[in-house]
């Protein structure tokens, strides 16, 4: 427990919300376009192939 000393020190910290779309930037009607779907091996522990795809947005 923080005496109110430290407190006025340095106060609490807002929790930051995280977005579930960072990509879209709070701009729903963004465009995405996949330039290339591949499949690639995950690290170490794990084995499968996985599907990837690269994309760009507008803007």
């Amino acid at each position: 427990m923080p005496s109110i000393q430290q407190l006025v020190r340095l106060p609490r910290q807002k929790a930051v919300k995280k977005t579930k779309s960072p990509a879209l930037k709070a701009c729903p009607q963004r465009r995405g376009v996949c330039t290339r779907v591949y499949t690639t091996t995950p690290k170490k522990p794990n084995s499968a192939l996985r599907k990837v795809q690269e994309s760009i947005t507008s803007g």
